[in-house]
């Protein structure tokens, strides 16, 4: 699987008509070249690297840099190809909003029209839910999701593009998957489960800004913080009732606290006070209080999850939920999580001065020549195809 997060200024307004038009007539032209050359599969692929759907975006002439370039060319795309996406190969899902809330039933539908098999459809729809809950749950960035939008060709290539906004910072950040479902000969399989949703599913990320005190729970350092929230749900409800009421007390007051190890033998004394509580990246909640919270927790212990993939799939498990869970393992049975922002800064293709790298020359040149090539194999106009080669020289 490929992951990347890409950060952006939060813009606001609208696209008008007649940019929006342009993008539409562009984007058909250049999904056809790109497909014809590379195949559905690629095109797939490449909508899931963040610089390269980054730079598509701006060839159809959206700002580089505005949070509005991931909702309006996935709107583009997805109206470009509006009636041949059969022809084309691939489908288009979601959108923002609550259009992004009908993702699962639009796959529903292309799987049924297109005849995948049942199996497959429904690893489709799981991998659109889990990659949405991985970004709003498991990895608490600050951002909010409000855009989802699911890519996938006839043979399974998949891709998830979806992005949040953080008001505080007036920033929005991007978030790419992609993965294959499994195939046989050609042909998909009923069994399609290939990934790990919740350890370590990031690679190649990049992003303009990196947050302090990201609960990240997806991280390989993560990995006992989820194994003790789990069997802290096996064990059942009154378990983590009571330790969540002995973090809420202790955290008013100076107090011994018992921290078994992970064997669940040996024990020592910690001392906690309610600064402790203040300066910790998990803010101090009132988990003991919440009656949501309670309910959600009394579901899970009642249907004992077998792992924690099983465990945050749950309907109404969000981030307070995990949150608690955590505090919890890490306070009280030392599972300590990772604080620290998935997303690492980078430029597309390195900088001039050597940083954070040196420029690959070879992929640098290799963008480029593909976007020019499907930029004059367009069939567009001459003068807005002269427009795009400019943008893309620049």
């Amino acid at each position: 699987m490929k992951k990347g997060v890409a950060t952006f200024t939060l813009d606001h307004g609208r696209c008008p008509p007649w940019l929006f038009n342009r993008m539409v007539n562009l984007g058909r032209e250049m999904t056809r070249v790109l497909i014809e050359e590379y195949g559905p599969d690629e095109f797939v692929e490449r909508i899931s690297d963040p610089v390269w759907f980054q730079s598509l975006g701006t060839v159809l002439a959206f700002d580089w840099n505005a949070s509005g370039l991931t909702t309006i060319l996935t709107a583009a795309l997805k109206e470009a190809i509006r009636g041949q996406e059969r022809q084309f190969g691939i489908f288009i899902c979601g959108g923002k909003g609550g259009t992004s809330r009908k993702t699962p039933d639009q796959i529903q539908f292309w799987g049924e029209r297109i005849s995948l098999p049942e199996k497959s459809t429904e690893q489709l729809i799981t991998n659109s839910k889990m990659s949405a809950k991985v970004d709003s749950a498991l990895v608490q960035d600050g951002y909010t999701l409000y855009h989802h939008a699911f890519f996938f060709s006839k043979n399974g290539a998949w891709a998830v593009v979806q992005q949040g906004m953080n008001t505080n910072a007036k920033s929005a950040r991007r978030y790419h998957w992609f993965d294959r479902l499994t195939t046989d000969n050609g042909q998909l399989t009923t069994d399609n489960e290939t990934i790990d949703f919740v350890n370590e599913p990031h690679k190649a990320i990049s992003a303009q800004t990196r947050h302090a005190n990201v609960l990240n729970l997806v991280a390989g350092k993560s990995s006992k913080t989820r194994e003790t929230s789990v069997d802290l749900i096996r064990e059942g409800y009154k378990r983590v009732k009571s330790d969540l009421e002995l973090l809420r007390k202790h955290s008013n007051e100076m107090s011994k606290v018992v921290a078994f190890s992970q064997d669940g033998e040996e024990y020592i004394a910690m001392e906690l006070s309610r600064n402790d509580f203040f300066h910790h990246p998990v803010e101090l909640e009132n988990f003991a209080n919440s009656k949501y919270l309670d309910r959600i927790l009394q579901k899970l212990s009642d249907r004992k999850p077998e792992d924690y993939k099983s465990l945050v799939s749950f309907q109404g498990v969000g981030p307070k939920t995990v949150r608690a869970l955590s505090l919890v393992s890490e306070i009280i049975y030392g599972a300590m999580p990772s604080y620290i922002d998935p997303a690492r800064y980078s430029f597309a293709h390195g900088g001039k001065d050597a940083i954070p790298y040196p420029v690959d020359r070879e992929t640098y040149d290799k963008t480029i020549e593909i976007m020019r090539k499907a930029v004059n194999r367009s069939r567009i106009p001459f003068t807005d195809k002269q427009k795009a080669l400019r943008r893309l020289a620049a």
